[in-house]
């Protein structure tokens, strides 16, 4: 079979499908939360556009699960907790990123050492609520079929969500 012609998505793009489908589902639902209490019509103008860019950017990404590997369809609704257990690993992942990059630009050694503090801090936070996810069942790690059906379901959910 030629390159052009596979039908299922390798395991490496299936991840990071996956990591790019979590992040823009949990960034949905928050926005959708919060255009609500927005009063500022040019904030509120700017949250509509960023609520229709990442349904469109959802949705083109979620034609591509059906080529994931193990992909099965099935609904499944979430309870409040999990879109925020969900949201707060997502939060600590990009904690770490952004300490791990600024420690980076960082000449300060006092500055420097305090950085690196918060990133352990981080990575410790990250730890947990991925260990809570993952014991309450609310992030199948080790399980790619589940993993690709979590996604599916909270795109879905934030798609549909009212705002």
């Amino acid at each position: 079979m030629s390159f052009e012609e596979r039908r299922t998505l390798a395991w490496h793009e299936t991840l990071e499908l996956h990591e790019l489908t979590a992040f823009h589902s949990f960034g949905l639902m928050k926005l959708k939360r919060a255009i609500k209490t927005v009063r500022d019509a040019p904030l509120r103008e700017l949250y509509l556009e960023a609520i229709l860019g990442i349904e469109k950017q959802l949705r083109e990404l979620v034609k591509f699960y059906p080529s994931t590997p193990g992909c099965q369809r099935e609904d499944d609704e979430r309870v409040l907790e999990d879109f925020y257990a969900g949201d707060l690993l997502a939060m600590s992942k990009a904690l770490v990123r952004n300490y791990s990059i600024a420690i980076t630009e960082t000449a300060t050694p006092l500055l420097r050492k305090t950085l690196t503090n918060h990133l352990l801090e981080s990575i410790r936070l990250h730890e947990r609520v991925f260990i809570y996810m993952y014991q309450n069942r609310l992030y199948p790690a080790y399980d790619l079929g589940e993993l690709v059906q979590n996604d599916l379901n909270n795109a879905n959910k934030a798609l549909n969500m009212k705002y």
